[in-house]
């Protein structure tokens, strides 16, 4: 099952029907750790307004209220070595090294909901850098008390010049106007993701694929409840929070975005998040 947010709407999505909740507040709809019970409830007693066409056609916004964005780092392998490869003039590769192998996870502040956008819309890179990547993720959709209720796309925009520069311009290689995009929708189930689910990425410029991977979440070197359990250890998220999990796909160094390239992420049961570079 999944929820899109929309201007005025709340919609809900089952086996190719889309219905209109009743329920109009984002953040006390989705800051309930019975949400997919509350979901089967709620579709029996409606009707369905159309399908996945008509649902096409919806401005679906980011799936965000007044929740946090936030993000771990080095979760894969993948994310170690792209970490090391920026930072190695200036000396602070072994960092990333550390951060892997370390029994406390690398846990920043991403975004606000302000500087998030949804699919269809636009990210942006910084004017002071000069190499930047998207970083494809699966976000956790968590409530008040740490409960993971669903699951969505992210799309984590980073200066890599920056960050390489040395490890604490990390905020700034991080968060700015448009750095964050999520959606399109939340995958909500009852169970845990399937560790085989697959996250690929496909950056197009000129109508020409210049970069594409993908990998599976079963590659993670550290486990969900970990990560959240580290999150709330001194953080309370009254509205819940959306954490991204980290990234293993990462273009090569000589690759760097620029304005016009459009960045489609894909991950299993959620769908596929589509940002344009500003």
């Amino acid at each position: 099952m999944k929820i899109y947010k929309t201007n005025q709407r709340i919609l809900i999505e089952e086996d190719n029907r889309v219905f209109v909740s009743s329920h109009t507040d984002w953040d006390a709809f989705v800051n309930r750790d019975d949400l997919y019970d509350s979901l089967v409830r709620e579709t029996d007693q409606l009707q369905p307004v159309g399908g996945s066409d008509w649902l096409d056609s919806q401005p679906i916004l980011a799936p965000i209220g007044s929740q946090e964005v936030w993000a771990a780092g080095v979760t894969y392998l993948r994310s170690k070595t792209a970490r090391m490869e920026e930072s190695q003039e200036s000396g602070a590769a072994t960092f990333y090294d550390k951060v892997y192998e370390a029994e406390r996870p690398e846990l920043f502040f991403k975004a606000t909901a302000a500087r998030t956008v949804g699919t269809n819309d636009f990210v942006r890179i910084r004017r002071d850098s000069t190499w930047d990547v998207p970083e494809p993720e699966l976000a956790l959709c968590l409530t008040a008390s740490g409960k993971i209720v669903g699951y969505t796309i992210g799309n984590d925009m980073s200066s890599r010049s920056i960050e390489g520069e040395n490890p604490l311009y990390l905020p700034q290689a991080k968060t700015f106007d448009r750095c964050a995009g999520l959606g399109p929708g939340i995958y909500v189930t009852p169970h845990p993701i399937p560790p085989e689910t697959r996250i690929a990425m496909q950056i197009f410029r000129a109508g020409g694929v210049v970069f594409e991977g993908e990998t599976r979440i079963s590659q993670m070197k550290r486990q969900h409840p970990e990560l959240v359990e580290f999150l709330f250890r001194e953080c309370t998220f009254p509205q819940g929070v959306i954490l991204m999990t980290g990234t293993c796909i990462v273009p090569n160094p000589d690759f760097t975005l620029r304005s016009g390239d459009e960045i489609r992420i894909t991950i299993d049961h959620i769908g596929t998040l589509l940002n344009t570079v500003q």
